[in-house]
Protein backbone atom coordinates (compact mmCIF):
# COMPACT_ATOMS: atom_id res chain seq x y z
CA UNK A 1 0.00 0.00 0.00
CA UNK A 2 0.81 3.52 -0.49
CA UNK A 3 1.10 6.92 1.35
CA UNK A 4 -2.32 7.58 0.34
CA UNK A 5 -3.87 4.11 -1.42
CA UNK A 6 -5.12 1.82 0.55
CA UNK A 7 -6.42 -2.07 -0.70
CA UNK A 8 -9.47 0.06 -1.62
CA UNK A 9 -8.03 3.61 -2.85
CA UNK A 10 -7.62 6.78 -0.68
CA UNK A 11 -10.32 7.07 2.40
CA UNK A 12 -10.19 9.16 5.63
CA UNK A 13 -12.45 12.26 7.25
CA UNK A 14 -13.95 14.67 4.75
CA UNK A 15 -11.65 18.03 4.69
CA UNK A 16 -9.58 16.36 7.55
CA UNK A 17 -7.31 13.19 6.29
CA UNK A 18 -9.05 13.20 2.73
CA UNK A 19 -9.28 16.82 1.54
CA UNK A 20 -10.87 19.21 -1.82
CA UNK A 21 -6.77 19.67 -2.45
CA UNK A 22 -6.11 15.62 -2.50
CA UNK A 23 -9.62 15.15 -4.89
CA UNK A 24 -8.41 18.39 -7.28
CA UNK A 25 -4.92 16.48 -7.13
CA UNK A 26 -6.55 13.25 -8.71
CA UNK A 27 -8.37 14.71 -10.86
CA UNK A 28 -5.76 16.91 -12.42
CA UNK A 29 -3.37 13.91 -12.60
CA UNK A 30 -5.78 11.42 -14.18
CA UNK A 31 -6.62 14.45 -16.58
CA UNK A 32 -2.90 15.25 -17.27
CA UNK A 33 -2.53 11.34 -17.69
CA UNK A 34 -5.33 10.43 -20.41
CA UNK A 35 -5.37 13.91 -22.65
CA UNK A 36 -1.83 13.83 -23.44
CA UNK A 37 -2.68 12.44 -26.62
CA UNK A 38 -6.29 13.27 -27.47
CA UNK A 39 -8.94 14.59 -25.02
CA UNK A 40 -10.11 12.10 -22.77
CA UNK A 41 -13.27 11.03 -21.02
CA UNK A 42 -13.20 10.43 -17.09
CA UNK A 43 -16.56 8.27 -15.75
CA UNK A 44 -17.76 9.69 -12.14
CA UNK A 45 -19.81 8.50 -10.10
CA UNK A 46 -20.83 9.06 -6.12
CA UNK A 47 -22.64 8.05 -3.10
CA UNK A 48 -24.76 9.47 -0.94
CA UNK A 49 -23.12 11.21 1.93
CA UNK A 50 -22.75 15.09 2.10
CA UNK A 51 -19.19 15.32 0.82
CA UNK A 52 -19.52 13.33 -2.35
CA UNK A 53 -20.69 16.44 -4.02
CA UNK A 54 -17.74 18.68 -2.90
CA UNK A 55 -15.00 15.90 -3.74
CA UNK A 56 -16.98 15.24 -7.26
CA UNK A 57 -17.00 18.95 -8.24
CA UNK A 58 -12.87 18.97 -7.23
CA UNK A 59 -12.02 15.91 -9.09
CA UNK A 60 -13.80 17.49 -11.95
CA UNK A 61 -12.62 20.51 -11.69
CA UNK A 62 -9.01 19.07 -11.49
CA UNK A 63 -9.61 16.48 -14.69
CA UNK A 64 -11.66 19.36 -17.39
CA UNK A 65 -8.11 22.01 -15.91
CA UNK A 66 -5.94 19.39 -17.18
CA UNK A 67 -8.10 18.42 -20.34
CA UNK A 68 -9.87 15.68 -20.06
CA UNK A 69 -14.28 15.55 -20.51
CA UNK A 70 -16.12 14.39 -17.03
CA UNK A 71 -18.88 12.32 -17.31
CA UNK A 72 -21.12 12.21 -14.10
CA UNK A 73 -23.48 8.94 -13.43
CA UNK A 74 -24.30 11.49 -9.92
CA UNK A 75 -25.51 8.93 -7.33
CA UNK A 76 -24.66 5.76 -8.80
CA UNK A 77 -23.05 1.96 -7.49
CA UNK A 78 -19.36 1.44 -7.64
CA UNK A 79 -19.76 -1.82 -9.65
CA UNK A 80 -21.79 0.03 -12.40
CA UNK A 81 -18.80 2.82 -12.62
CA UNK A 82 -16.70 -0.78 -13.50
CA UNK A 83 -18.55 -1.68 -15.62
CA UNK A 84 -19.63 1.56 -18.31
CA UNK A 85 -16.18 2.20 -18.03
CA UNK A 86 -15.09 -1.01 -19.78
CA UNK A 87 -18.66 -1.28 -21.60
CA UNK A 88 -18.57 2.46 -22.93
CA UNK A 89 -14.81 3.17 -23.71
CA UNK A 90 -13.54 5.59 -20.81
CA UNK A 91 -10.26 6.41 -20.11
CA UNK A 92 -10.79 5.77 -16.75
CA UNK A 93 -13.90 5.99 -13.57
CA UNK A 94 -13.60 7.36 -10.03
CA UNK A 95 -16.19 6.48 -7.30
CA UNK A 96 -16.43 8.72 -4.13
CA UNK A 97 -17.73 6.58 -1.59
CA UNK A 98 -16.22 5.18 1.48
CA UNK A 99 -18.37 2.05 1.14
CA UNK A 100 -19.80 0.86 4.85
CA UNK A 101 -18.12 4.18 6.42
CA UNK A 102 -20.10 6.70 8.53
CA UNK A 103 -21.23 9.69 6.77
CA UNK A 104 -18.40 11.91 7.64
CA UNK A 105 -15.61 9.26 6.42
CA UNK A 106 -15.30 9.63 2.18
CA UNK A 107 -12.97 8.13 -0.43
CA UNK A 108 -11.49 7.91 -4.16
CA UNK A 109 -11.60 4.66 -5.91
CA UNK A 110 -9.94 4.80 -9.52
CA UNK A 111 -11.03 2.04 -12.13
CA UNK A 112 -8.93 1.59 -15.30
CA UNK A 113 -9.88 1.15 -18.76
CA UNK A 114 -10.71 -1.79 -18.04
CA UNK A 115 -13.17 -1.57 -15.21
CA UNK A 116 -10.05 -3.13 -12.87
CA UNK A 117 -8.72 -1.15 -10.12
CA UNK A 118 -5.80 1.31 -10.60
CA UNK A 119 -2.50 0.05 -11.47
CA UNK A 120 0.07 0.26 -8.14
CA UNK A 121 2.40 2.15 -10.44
CA UNK A 122 0.05 5.05 -11.15
CA UNK A 123 -1.15 5.16 -7.73
CA UNK A 124 2.75 5.85 -6.84
CA UNK A 125 2.59 8.84 -9.40
CA UNK A 126 -0.32 10.15 -8.44
CA UNK A 127 1.00 10.09 -4.63
CA UNK A 128 4.08 12.17 -5.67
CA UNK A 129 2.06 14.26 -7.49
CA UNK A 130 -0.06 14.89 -4.67
CA UNK A 131 3.02 15.14 -2.45
CA UNK A 132 4.36 18.25 -4.80
CA UNK A 133 7.34 16.17 -6.21
CA UNK A 134 5.99 16.89 -10.08
CA UNK A 135 4.39 19.39 -11.49
CA UNK A 136 0.89 18.90 -14.33
CA UNK A 137 0.47 21.04 -16.84
CA UNK A 138 -3.05 23.37 -16.97
CA UNK A 139 -4.46 23.41 -20.56
CA UNK A 140 -6.22 26.31 -22.43
CA UNK A 141 -8.03 27.41 -24.89
CA UNK A 142 -10.32 25.24 -26.65
CA UNK A 143 -8.04 22.09 -24.84
CA UNK A 144 -10.09 22.75 -21.98
CA UNK A 145 -12.22 19.90 -20.84
CA UNK A 146 -16.05 19.68 -20.03
CA UNK A 147 -18.87 18.40 -17.94
CA UNK A 148 -21.25 16.41 -18.95
CA UNK A 149 -24.40 14.70 -16.94
CA UNK A 150 -24.10 11.02 -18.06
CA UNK A 151 -27.10 9.58 -15.48
CA UNK A 152 -28.29 7.43 -18.77
CA UNK A 153 -25.58 5.42 -17.98
CA UNK A 154 -27.38 3.52 -14.78
CA UNK A 155 -29.75 2.60 -17.77
CA UNK A 156 -27.10 1.20 -19.59
CA UNK A 157 -26.18 -0.32 -16.49
CA UNK A 158 -29.72 -2.29 -15.79
CA UNK A 159 -30.35 -2.99 -19.02
CA UNK A 160 -27.32 -4.90 -19.33
CA UNK A 161 -27.92 -6.39 -16.31
CA UNK A 162 -31.27 -7.44 -17.43
CA UNK A 163 -30.12 -9.66 -19.90
CA UNK A 164 -28.07 -12.06 -17.63
CA UNK A 165 -31.64 -13.60 -16.25
CA UNK A 166 -34.35 -15.26 -17.29
CA UNK A 167 -36.49 -16.03 -14.71
CA UNK A 168 -39.95 -15.74 -12.96
CA UNK A 169 -39.83 -13.52 -9.66
CA UNK A 170 -43.70 -13.05 -9.80
CA UNK A 171 -44.35 -14.75 -6.87
CA UNK A 172 -41.33 -13.35 -4.91
CA UNK A 173 -41.63 -10.83 -1.61
CA UNK A 174 -38.29 -9.31 -1.36
CA UNK A 175 -37.04 -6.79 1.65
CA UNK A 176 -34.51 -4.56 0.52
CA UNK A 177 -32.28 -2.30 2.40
CA UNK A 178 -30.71 0.05 0.71
CA UNK A 179 -28.02 1.64 3.44
CA UNK A 180 -29.48 4.87 2.73
CA UNK A 181 -26.83 5.14 -0.13
CA UNK A 182 -26.06 4.20 -3.88
CA UNK A 183 -28.19 1.34 -3.64
CA UNK A 184 -30.98 3.65 -3.93
CA UNK A 185 -30.05 4.58 -7.89
CA UNK A 186 -30.91 0.70 -8.77
CA UNK A 187 -32.12 -1.62 -6.51
CA UNK A 188 -35.93 -1.25 -6.22
CA UNK A 189 -35.72 -0.49 -10.09
CA UNK A 190 -34.23 -3.61 -11.14
CA UNK A 191 -35.80 -5.96 -8.81
CA UNK A 192 -39.32 -4.01 -9.81
CA UNK A 193 -38.69 -4.92 -13.44
CA UNK A 194 -38.14 -8.40 -12.72
CA UNK A 195 -41.52 -8.72 -11.23
CA UNK A 196 -40.64 -8.82 -7.55
CA UNK A 197 -43.00 -7.74 -4.84
CA UNK A 198 -40.32 -5.20 -3.67
CA UNK A 199 -40.40 -3.55 -0.19
CA UNK A 200 -37.73 -1.12 0.66
CA UNK A 201 -36.16 -0.16 3.73
CA UNK A 202 -33.68 3.15 4.26
CA UNK A 203 -34.04 4.43 1.13
CA UNK A 204 -34.52 7.87 1.47
CA UNK A 205 -30.89 9.69 1.60
CA UNK A 206 -30.51 13.32 3.25
CA UNK A 207 -26.42 13.15 3.24
CA UNK A 208 -25.77 12.03 6.63
CA UNK A 209 -27.91 8.95 7.35
CA UNK A 210 -25.82 7.01 4.86
CA UNK A 211 -24.68 3.15 6.89
CA UNK A 212 -26.56 4.98 10.03
CA UNK A 213 -27.80 2.08 11.97
CA UNK A 214 -28.97 0.47 9.02
CA UNK A 215 -26.97 -1.77 5.47
CA UNK A 216 -24.89 -4.29 5.44
CA UNK A 217 -23.11 -3.93 8.28
CA UNK A 218 -26.45 -3.03 10.82
CA UNK A 219 -29.05 -5.77 9.26
CA UNK A 220 -31.32 -5.87 12.44
CA UNK A 221 -34.16 -3.79 10.80
CA UNK A 222 -34.07 -6.27 7.38
CA UNK A 223 -34.51 -9.30 9.63
CA UNK A 224 -37.22 -7.72 11.44
CA UNK A 225 -38.62 -6.95 8.16
CA UNK A 226 -38.48 -9.76 6.82
CA UNK A 227 -40.24 -12.23 8.52
CA UNK A 228 -42.97 -9.48 9.59
CA UNK A 229 -43.99 -9.02 5.74
CA UNK A 230 -43.49 -13.11 5.40
CA UNK A 231 -41.20 -12.08 2.53
CA UNK A 232 -39.25 -14.96 0.91
CA UNK A 233 -35.81 -12.77 0.93
CA UNK A 234 -34.01 -10.04 2.77
CA UNK A 235 -31.23 -8.08 0.94
CA UNK A 236 -29.09 -5.40 2.75
CA UNK A 237 -26.62 -3.65 0.61
CA UNK A 238 -23.66 -1.36 1.86
CA UNK A 239 -23.03 2.18 0.91
CA UNK A 240 -21.76 1.87 -2.58
CA UNK A 241 -23.56 -1.23 -2.95
CA UNK A 242 -21.01 -3.55 -4.39
CA UNK A 243 -21.72 -5.64 -1.76
CA UNK A 244 -24.54 -8.21 0.07
CA UNK A 245 -25.66 -9.63 3.13
CA UNK A 246 -28.68 -11.82 2.76
CA UNK A 247 -31.80 -12.70 4.93
CA UNK A 248 -33.25 -15.60 4.62
CA UNK A 249 -37.07 -16.13 4.69
CA UNK A 250 -36.70 -16.78 8.76
CA UNK A 251 -35.07 -14.01 9.57
CA UNK A 252 -31.38 -15.38 9.53
CA UNK A 253 -28.46 -13.72 8.08
CA UNK A 254 -26.90 -15.34 5.07
CA UNK A 255 -23.03 -14.17 4.80
CA UNK A 256 -20.58 -13.76 1.91
CA UNK A 257 -19.76 -17.41 2.87
CA UNK A 258 -22.95 -18.67 2.78
CA UNK A 259 -23.80 -16.86 -0.30
CA UNK A 260 -20.58 -18.29 -2.15
CA UNK A 261 -21.02 -21.62 -1.35
CA UNK A 262 -25.32 -21.31 -2.67
CA UNK A 263 -23.93 -19.85 -6.37
CA UNK A 264 -20.66 -22.22 -5.80
CA UNK A 265 -23.19 -24.92 -6.52
CA UNK A 266 -25.04 -23.80 -8.65
CA UNK A 267 -22.38 -22.61 -11.10
CA UNK A 268 -20.93 -26.34 -10.69
CA UNK A 269 -24.05 -27.60 -11.45
CA UNK A 270 -24.41 -25.98 -14.99
CA UNK A 271 -20.45 -26.21 -15.62
CA UNK A 272 -19.67 -22.89 -15.06
CA UNK A 273 -17.67 -23.22 -12.12
CA UNK A 274 -14.00 -23.42 -13.47
CA UNK A 275 -11.36 -25.41 -12.10
CA UNK A 276 -13.86 -26.80 -10.09
CA UNK A 277 -13.11 -24.05 -7.53
CA UNK A 278 -13.35 -20.66 -5.82
CA UNK A 279 -11.35 -17.88 -3.98
CA UNK A 280 -12.26 -17.24 -0.62
CA UNK A 281 -10.02 -15.02 1.82
CA UNK A 282 -8.36 -16.65 5.07
CA UNK A 283 -11.03 -14.83 7.04
CA UNK A 284 -13.62 -16.86 5.14
CA UNK A 285 -15.34 -19.70 7.91
CA UNK A 286 -14.19 -23.14 8.09
CA UNK A 287 -17.92 -24.37 8.20
CA UNK A 288 -17.69 -22.99 4.39
CA UNK A 289 -14.42 -25.41 3.58
CA UNK A 290 -16.09 -28.25 5.41
CA UNK A 291 -19.38 -28.02 2.62
CA UNK A 292 -17.42 -27.35 -0.51
CA UNK A 293 -15.39 -30.25 0.74
CA UNK A 294 -18.45 -32.62 0.64
CA UNK A 295 -19.44 -31.03 -2.82
CA UNK A 296 -15.70 -31.85 -4.07
CA UNK A 297 -15.59 -28.13 -4.77
CA UNK A 298 -12.28 -26.18 -3.92
CA UNK A 299 -11.08 -23.18 -2.97
CA UNK A 300 -8.47 -20.83 -2.86
CA UNK A 301 -7.06 -18.42 -0.37
CA UNK A 302 -6.01 -14.91 -0.49
CA UNK A 303 -5.73 -12.00 1.82
CA UNK A 304 -8.12 -10.03 3.14
CA UNK A 305 -9.67 -7.28 0.03
CA UNK A 306 -11.66 -7.94 -2.92
CA UNK A 307 -9.00 -6.69 -5.14
CA UNK A 308 -6.42 -9.07 -4.09
CA UNK A 309 -9.78 -11.78 -4.19
CA UNK A 310 -10.22 -10.31 -7.87
CA UNK A 311 -6.53 -10.37 -8.57
CA UNK A 312 -6.14 -14.04 -7.48
CA UNK A 313 -9.18 -15.09 -9.72
CA UNK A 314 -7.68 -13.50 -12.96
CA UNK A 315 -4.46 -15.65 -11.90
CA UNK A 316 -5.90 -18.89 -11.56
CA UNK A 317 -8.91 -18.52 -14.06
CA UNK A 318 -11.59 -18.70 -11.87
CA UNK A 319 -15.05 -17.38 -11.88
CA UNK A 320 -16.10 -17.43 -8.54
CA UNK A 321 -14.89 -15.40 -5.36
CA UNK A 322 -15.59 -13.42 -2.79
CA UNK A 323 -15.26 -12.61 0.92
CA UNK A 324 -17.28 -13.10 4.21
CA UNK A 325 -18.49 -9.49 4.37
CA UNK A 326 -20.23 -9.46 1.27
CA UNK A 327 -18.18 -9.05 -1.87
CA UNK A 328 -19.16 -11.58 -4.40
CA UNK A 329 -17.53 -11.75 -8.01
CA UNK A 330 -18.53 -12.86 -11.05
CA UNK A 331 -15.89 -12.65 -12.97
CA UNK A 332 -17.98 -13.64 -15.99
CA UNK A 333 -19.76 -10.77 -15.51
CA UNK A 334 -17.66 -8.08 -13.73
CA UNK A 335 -14.44 -6.94 -12.77
CA UNK A 336 -15.38 -6.43 -8.83
CA UNK A 337 -18.21 -7.15 -6.20
CA UNK A 338 -21.79 -5.92 -6.96
CA UNK A 339 -24.27 -6.43 -4.27
CA UNK A 340 -27.60 -6.40 -7.30
CA UNK A 341 -25.79 -8.61 -9.10
CA UNK A 342 -24.91 -10.96 -6.33
CA UNK A 343 -28.92 -10.51 -5.07
CA UNK A 344 -30.37 -11.26 -9.01
CA UNK A 345 -27.81 -14.83 -8.81
CA UNK A 346 -29.81 -15.73 -5.52
CA UNK A 347 -32.59 -15.43 -7.05
CA UNK A 348 -31.83 -17.42 -9.72
CA UNK A 349 -30.73 -20.17 -8.04
CA UNK A 350 -33.66 -19.98 -5.47
CA UNK A 351 -35.98 -19.92 -8.59
CA UNK A 352 -34.13 -22.43 -10.53
CA UNK A 353 -34.15 -25.11 -7.47
CA UNK A 354 -37.17 -24.27 -6.21
CA UNK A 355 -35.50 -23.62 -3.10
CA UNK A 356 -35.49 -21.11 -0.14
CA UNK A 357 -32.42 -19.61 1.24
CA UNK A 358 -32.22 -21.12 4.23
CA UNK A 359 -32.23 -24.41 2.26
CA UNK A 360 -29.83 -23.78 -0.10
CA UNK A 361 -27.71 -22.52 2.70
CA UNK A 362 -27.80 -25.33 5.64
CA UNK A 363 -25.11 -27.25 4.99
CA UNK A 364 -23.34 -24.56 5.95
CA UNK A 365 -22.85 -25.14 9.60
CA UNK A 366 -20.35 -21.70 10.56
CA UNK A 367 -17.86 -22.43 13.20
CA UNK A 368 -17.60 -20.05 16.03
CA UNK A 369 -14.86 -17.20 15.61
CA UNK A 370 -13.43 -14.85 17.37
CA UNK A 371 -10.86 -12.11 16.20
CA UNK A 372 -8.97 -10.19 18.97
CA UNK A 373 -6.25 -7.19 18.42
CA UNK A 374 -3.06 -6.76 20.55
CA UNK A 375 -0.80 -3.80 20.08
CA UNK A 376 2.97 -4.45 18.97
CA UNK A 377 6.16 -2.70 17.82
CA UNK A 378 7.27 -4.60 15.14
CA UNK A 379 4.54 -6.65 13.20
CA UNK A 380 6.89 -8.38 10.99
CA UNK A 381 9.62 -9.91 14.17
CA UNK A 382 6.21 -11.29 15.59
CA UNK A 383 4.76 -12.61 11.95
CA UNK A 384 7.94 -14.49 11.79
CA UNK A 385 8.59 -15.61 15.41
CA UNK A 386 9.71 -19.13 15.54
CA UNK A 387 7.73 -19.74 19.00
CA UNK A 388 4.92 -18.45 18.15
CA UNK A 389 5.08 -20.29 14.91
CA UNK A 390 5.60 -23.37 16.91
CA UNK A 391 2.81 -22.98 19.27
CA UNK A 392 0.27 -21.88 16.97
CA UNK A 393 1.07 -25.16 14.94
CA UNK A 394 0.92 -27.48 17.88
CA UNK A 395 -2.89 -25.83 18.91
CA UNK A 396 -4.24 -26.39 15.53
CA UNK A 397 -3.22 -30.21 15.59
CA UNK A 398 -4.98 -30.80 19.25
CA UNK A 399 -8.39 -29.11 16.78
CA UNK A 400 -7.81 -32.22 15.04
CA UNK A 401 -9.48 -30.17 12.40
CA UNK A 402 -12.09 -29.00 13.93
CA UNK A 403 -10.82 -25.48 14.05
CA UNK A 404 -7.93 -22.98 13.15
CA UNK A 405 -6.20 -20.46 14.18
CA UNK A 406 -4.67 -17.28 12.26
CA UNK A 407 -2.14 -14.48 12.95
CA UNK A 408 -2.41 -12.30 10.55
CA UNK A 409 -0.72 -8.41 10.89
CA UNK A 410 -2.74 -5.12 10.31
CA UNK A 411 -2.64 -3.06 7.10
CA UNK A 412 -2.66 0.23 8.61
CA UNK A 413 -2.08 0.53 12.29
CA UNK A 414 0.73 -1.26 14.79
CA UNK A 415 -1.77 -4.31 15.08
CA UNK A 416 -1.67 -8.29 14.92
CA UNK A 417 -5.06 -9.57 14.61
CA UNK A 418 -5.33 -13.11 16.24
CA UNK A 419 -8.57 -15.02 14.84
CA UNK A 420 -9.46 -18.39 16.43
CA UNK A 421 -12.25 -20.82 14.89
CA UNK A 422 -13.22 -23.72 16.68
CA UNK A 423 -16.35 -25.64 17.94
CA UNK A 424 -17.69 -23.36 20.41
CA UNK A 425 -17.08 -20.19 22.08
CA UNK A 426 -15.37 -20.96 25.39
CA UNK A 427 -12.63 -22.64 22.87
CA UNK A 428 -12.48 -19.67 21.10
CA UNK A 429 -11.84 -17.67 23.59
CA UNK A 430 -9.08 -19.73 25.29
CA UNK A 431 -6.88 -20.33 22.03
CA UNK A 432 -7.02 -17.02 21.37
CA UNK A 433 -5.91 -15.86 24.71
CA UNK A 434 -2.71 -18.10 24.38
CA UNK A 435 -1.96 -16.91 21.34
CA UNK A 436 -1.78 -13.21 22.72
CA UNK A 437 -0.53 -14.23 25.65
CA UNK A 438 2.53 -15.98 23.56
CA UNK A 439 2.91 -12.02 21.97
CA UNK A 440 2.74 -10.43 24.61
CA UNK A 441 5.65 -11.99 26.51
CA UNK A 442 7.90 -12.06 23.75
CA UNK A 443 7.97 -7.86 23.88
CA UNK A 444 7.92 -7.60 20.01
Amino acid sequence: MGKYFGTDGIRGKANETLTVQTAFAVGSYLGYLFSRKSKGKILIGRDTRISSTMFEAAITAGATAAGCDVYTLRVAPTPAIAYLVKSEGFDCGVMISASHNPYYDNGIKVFDSKGSKLSALIEAEIERYIDGETTIPLVHDGQIGQLFDYTEGLNLYLNWMATLFDFDCQNKRVVIDCANGSAVATAERMLNRMGCDVIALHNTPDGININTECGSTHPGHLQKAVVESQADVGFAFDGDADRLIAVDEFGNLIDGDKILYACGLHLKKYRGLNKNSIVTTVMSNLGLYKALQKEDIHFIQTQVGDKYVYEQMLLQDVKLGGEQSGHIIFKDHATTGDGLLTAMKLLEVMADTGQSLATLTAPVAIFPQLLKNVRVKDKKAVMEDVQLKEKIRILEEELHGNGRILVRPSGTEPLVRVMVEAQNEELCELLVDQVINIIISKNL
